[in-house]
């Protein structure tokens, strides 16, 4: 068995690609740096990334592949996850091997793995612009906290751009502590930031909230307003718990106002 290993990055797997078709072979496993290595593994190449391989490689995807596929490689990207390295890296393999376009070839587990996972993603991503609460400060500033199973901060910040032009925000991934800050007098792109002590924020990483000395007296009322209202129009006799977890699962709620004590 032939194992490449890289180090966890979309240019990481990229020069893989460049160097799998440089050494003319195709490895079993496309495995991060320090991961556990297969019992039977007869071989490991280390990759060691190249920005200039890894262009050449996306830019060759780009001559072979539609806007859908290659968002199709992006979106997939933003999970995180292991298990997507390798059928990632066999699929953009294959483009280059068949010269077309295989994001509808389902038939091939490659391409059905790495779609089931862009699926994955684009749901999350769906259930963040669903699911994101946000809370006024006292300097006008909107603060909305989320810890989502993927990356997808990225994917949705073009969302909020588009609906609070005209208000400054910031948008902060707890799990992966960081963020996207909008001046709205400046009207640019949002800026990502990262906090050097996330101990000195005005905001708790638990559950979402603003300090009360930061907090907006008129935004205190309103989350007030929205609890009640929220349970208001809870129809007991026709609750369904099952349905509602599937809808809005548990994992959001403590970043949700009328979830929140």
């Amino acid at each position: 068995m032939l194992v490449y290993t890289f180090d966890r990055t979309l240019d990481g797997l990229l020069t893989a690609v460049f160097d799998s078709y440089a050494l003319h072979q195709l490895p079993d496993m496309l495995l991060c740096e320090g991961g556990m290595l297969p019992l039977f593994c007869e071989e490991v190449h280390a990759v060691t990334t190249a920005g200039d391989k890894a262009e050449r490689v996306w830019k060759g995807l780009e001559k072979l592949l539609p806007r859908d596929a290659m968002r199709l490689i992006t979106v997939s990207w933003q999970s995180e996850l292991d298990e997507l390295n390798t059928p990632l890296f066999h699929y953009i393999y294959k483009v280059f091997q068949y010269k077309k376009d295989l994001s509808r070839n389902f038939s091939d587990p490659d391409v059905l793995a790495v779609t089931n996972i862009a699926r994955k993603v684009a749901h999350e991503q769906l259930r963040m612009k669903q699911f994101m609460r946000f809370q006024k400060a006292k300097d006008g500033t909107y603060l909305g906290v989320v810890a989502p199973d993927h990356n997808v901060l990225p994917l949705v910040i073009n969302h909020f751009q588009d609906r609070f032009q005209d208000q400054p925000w910031l948008v902060y991934d707890a799990k992966r502590h960081y963020g996207y800050y909008y001046e709205a007098e400046k009207a640019g792109t949002p800026m990502r930031i990262t906090f050097e002590d996330e101990g000195k924020v005005p905001f708790s990483l638990d559950d979402g909230k603003l300090n009360d000395d930061v907090l907006s007296e008129n935004d205190r009322l309103f989350q007030d307003l929205w609890r009640t209202y929220f349970k208001a129009i809870c129809i007991r006799e026709r609750m369904n718990p099952r349905k509602q977890l599937n809808d809005m699962p548990r994992r959001y709620w403590k970043y949700m106002t009328e979830k929140q004590l």
